[in-house]
């Protein structure tokens, strides 16, 4: 039986799609897959589960423990998993020569290339798990020869940024670790964007109508990329308290519903979450809303998932009571899959991580773009601007968005001219994911070749 090895970074938005890719492997390709866990902490709870709900044919090692101690307090969430993976690879190594069957392949991350060292040592052929959008990818291939013509920070640049095969867009909407040309992060982002040449091919999280002009450019070129998107998670478990809200769901009208959730990491800051609440009552929209509690750094609760502190306890004074049956406030997580996918959800106000996306386009439900962190600037001008299955409220990312800009942006997705032509576009584009992953798909062509490929390699073809 054929195996690969797959080596995720932390957090859920990097583990979901890639296992996803791993259990159409196994079901439609039967491979067998080891992911090996290179951690600085004991992985949480919610990732713990995601591993252990894997068919049996994928099973998991964690890798021992490193130690971060000597990072900086501030350092950033990409330099953390960059040391993480470079200070396991001896025991990446150790793991690799360990297993009863050698893999066909290393699938890494997009911070993890500095584990091609060890799987080009062992004969293993290494390829990146890209769960980012085509154009970030693009970006990343380009990176060192924008970071050799430019010298200033990239937010200070007069010009737009001319990412091959992309719309130009400002250098202050590139993702946040290139942001600071200072910061260790930055330093990281040049490290292993100018290693990805040395994979054997890149397997992408998405699909030619979602961006068809970078994956144009990349699939022209050497290293091979395969599209294979839209990966999302389908088969949650519902909890009680998930329950209970898709119960609420089914009492409330057709397309009625505004889904506002910034992800499993996302946060807000005080100031800003109030701002949201009044702007949601006042819009006088139905709205189902994930609250975190608020932080003054817009990825929070990456590492954790849950907030620390009771999140409805900073709402403002009677925000509950004086919009109760409108409004349903849930406390740091609900089934996000199956609220989507409920004929009562009409709008979805998102973080733009790649995953929430593609799960919006793959139930198609418009999208109120509110980036918070990481690449997600450039996912927003994707759907607003490229695709234009989005709306954008004014200011979002450079300062407090206000109530009545809230109020306005979530009327206009719900009840607006504008609103409905997004909604239209976003139904177009749905067709074309149940297309792309349909048994005559682009995207299920992609991972049969790819699964022939290492197939091929095993016995020399």
């Amino acid at each position: 039986m054929a195996h690969i090895a797959m080596l995720p970074s932390p957090g859920m938005g990097h583990l979901i799609p890639m296992a996803e890719f791993a259990k159409r492997l196994v079901h439609h390709h039967n491979f067998t897959v080891t992911f090996i866990i290179p951690a600085d902490a004991p992985p949480s709870s919610a990732y713990n589960k995601v591993l252990t709900s894997l068919p049996s044919s994928i099973d998991h090692i964690v890798l021992p423990l490193v130690d971060l101690s000597d990072a900086p307090p501030n350092s950033r969430i990409e330099t953390l998993i960059s040391l993480t993976v470079a200070r396991s690879l001896p025991s990446l190594r150790d793991a690799l020569l360990a297993s009863s069957k050698k893999p066909l392949a290393l699938l890494v991350d997009l911070f993890g290339t500095d584990a091609f060292d060890p799987a080009i040592d062992l004969g293993i052929p290494p390829y990146i798990f890209f769960p980012s959008t085509a154009m970030t990818l693009s970006l990343f291939f380009y990176m060192p020869e924008l970071h050799r013509s430019v010298s200033c920070e990239y937010r200070d640049m007069t010009d737009l940024v001319r990412i091959p095969g992309c719309v130009p867009i400002r250098g202050s909407d590139l993702l946040d670790p290139v942001q600071d040309r200072k910061d260790d992060a930055y330093k990281w982002v040049i490290h292993h964007s100018s290693r990805y040449p040395m994979a054997h091919g890149v397997i992408e999280n998405s699909f030619a109508e979602l961006g068809p002009g970078p994956l144009k450019f990349l699939q022209s070129r050497n290293p091979p990329v395969y599209a294979v998107g839209p990966l999302i998670k389908m088969d949650y478990e519902l909890d009680a308290s998930g329950s209970d809200i898709i119960a609420w769901l089914d009492h409330q009208p057709s397309s009625s519903v505004l889904f506002v959730s910034f992800g499993s990491g996302g946060t807000l800051t005080f100031d800003q979450l109030t701002e949201l609440a009044h702007g949601l009552e006042s819009s006088q929209q139905r709205f189902l809303w994930v609250v975190r509690s608020p932080n003054r750094i817009p990825n929070g609760t990456y590492f954790t998932v849950q907030s620390q502190k009771d999140p409805l306890a900073y709402l403002p004074q009677g925000f509950l009571e004086r919009t109760k049956g409108r409004g349903l406030v849930v406390p740091n997580w609900a089934p996000q899959a199956q609220i989507l996918s409920h004929g009562s959800t009409g709008g979805f106000m998102s973080h733009c991580g790649w995953n929430s996306i593609l799960e919006s386009v793959v139930h198609g439900v418009p999208i109120i773009a509110w980036p918070l962190y990481a690449e997600q600037k450039m996912n927003a001008i994707i759907v607003t601007e490229e695709v234009k299955v989005a709306l954008r409220p004014p200011g979002v990312g450079e300062r407090l968005v206000e109530r009545v800009e809230v109020a306005t942006v979530a009327k206009a997705l719900m009840e607006g001219e504008e609103g409905k032509r997004v909604r239209n576009r976003m139904k177009v584009l749905k067709e074309a994911a149940a297309r792309a992953i349909g048994d005559d798909g682009a995207s299920t062509k992609a991972i049969a070749e790819l699964a022939q490929k290492w197939r091929n390699s095993s016995t020399g073809i």
